[in-house]
């Protein structure tokens, strides 16, 4: 069964199992929002997608084509079973690529056509996979093979046709799922991470035709003659690999993206409003008590309602003229309007703290500014994150309030 000169078992389990491990990996990652939105059919479908391509490298190794032929009984029965996988995987493929660019997930306007096309695609999978058990059922294949099937057998009456077939349902599958999926990536408007996903699914289609290429070099040498089974034996494994670990990199990029990225704009808006969050818990004497339980999520909500609730808090020592006056105080020192906001803010802010922290009076303006602008304290509090990174710059702050200071008593004094 081994024939000299054949890969041995690391080189196999290398093949083999590593698209294996990279295949359970992205099912178990897509599992929990395949569970939770199972009503989905597009996210059970990617499920039951990796785990056929998983079952086809279990199967396809040859200690399963040992094991299946041992438990059958049937010499080489394992091959029409791997086949049979291998078609109905790159039928399940490009079923999901028409479903999802077919109107089915929202990308086309003509679901009527999709459907047609999803039925062809059934029905020509299906018709392939029951002519290979045929082609099976008729050929003469007495000695087991469990890795040069196809060049050993490129002659034999009926396991000819079956090779043929297989591979040609297999490499016109592939051809059809990566013009599909090249056709979105030129799509308009797409997520950069479903684009990277995309990008990756098609090198992975093109990496199977690489598969094809090579096995169908191997037995249209044998045809002839000739004898290039490493084609075969050791390029297009190595061809399935990489194709597969691309594919279900593919299918993991935009889901793993997106979480990933929103993770990290939820960590960065938490860290942003760590200088306001620190202000303010020294002024109030309190915050947020700490839970590692608590997901990302609810501590940023949990720091972000604290600062707006400290906020409101110190809403009756707000300045309004005080801001009024440092706004253009930031003005005149060069700043644009928006960061001239946030330090006005900021300058208002660290006013109200010190008023509060030396039980000082509100300021005879801020009644008259809360009914004269009542967005005042609202604009507080929509601006806290552009607020809170202000604070890293104590000079900018310092210079704003010392020139709007100046500003004040000079106009006080003309009076």
């Amino acid at each position: 069964m081994n024939s000299s000169g054949f890969p041995g078992e690391p080189y196999s389990v290398l093949v083999f199992g590593t698209p294996i491990v990279a295949l359970l990996a992205a099912l178990v990652f897509k599992l929990p929002s395949i569970v939770r939105l199972w009503r989905d059919p597009l996210r059970r479908a990617v499920g039951g997608l990796l785990l056929l391509a998983c079952g086809i490298f279990v199967f396809a190794a040859p200690p399963g084509i040992a094991w299946t032929n041992r438990v059958t009984g049937v010499p080489n029965f394992a091959a029409p079973l791997v086949y049979s996988f291998l078609v109905a995987f790159c039928g399940a493929s490009l079923l999901l690529m028409v479903a999802w660019r077919g109107g089915l997930a929202g990308h086309s306007a003509r679901p009527a056509r999709a459907r047609r096309a999803m039925r062809w695609v059934v029905v020509g999978h299906a018709g392939v996979i029951v002519t290979l058990w045929g082609l099976f059922a008729l050929a003469d294949v007495p000695v087991e093979r469990r890795r040069d099937l196809d060049t050993y057998y490129a002659r034999t009456p009926f396991m000819r046709e079956l090779i043929v077939l297989y591979l040609l349902a297999h490499t016109t599958s592939c051809v059809l799922t990566y013009r599909l999926i090249r056709d979105w990536i030129r799509t308009a408007g797409l997520d950069v991470w479903l684009r990277r996903g995309l990008k990756a699914l098609a090198f992975g289609y093109a990496a199977n035709l690489v598969f094809d290429a090579a096995k169908g070099t191997a037995v249209a040498v044998r045809w002839a003659g000739g004898d290039l089974d490493p084609l075969s034996t050791e390029v297009a494994p190595v061809a399935g690999c990489v194709a597969a670990v691309l594919i279900a990199t593919g299918y993991v990029l935009p889901h793993a993206g997106q979480y990933l990225r929103d993770r990290w704009r939820v960590r960065r808006a938490h860290l942003r409003l760590a200088p306001l969050y620190g202000l303010l818990r020294a002024a109030t004497g309190r915050g947020v008590p700490f839970s590692l339980r608590a997901t990302p999520e609810l501590r940023l909500t949990r720091r972000e309602t604290f600062i707006r609730d400290a906020l409101l808090q110190l809403a009756r020592h707000f300045d309004g003229e005080l801001r009024r006056r440092a706004y253009e105080a930031a003005v005149d020192l060069g700043y644009g309007p928006g960061r001239a906001r946030a330090l006005a803010a900021a300058v208002t802010i660290r006013d109200a703290i010190e008023a509060r922290a030396l039980a000082r009076p509100p300021s005879p303006q801020s009644p008259q500014v809360a009914q004269e602008d009542p967005d005042l304290l609202a604009e507080l509090l929509r601006g806290i994150e552009a607020v809170s990174q202000i604070l890293g710059h104590p000079d900018e702050i310092e210079a704003v309030r010392a020139l709007a200071s100046a500003t004040v008593e000079s106009l006080h004094v003309y009076e």
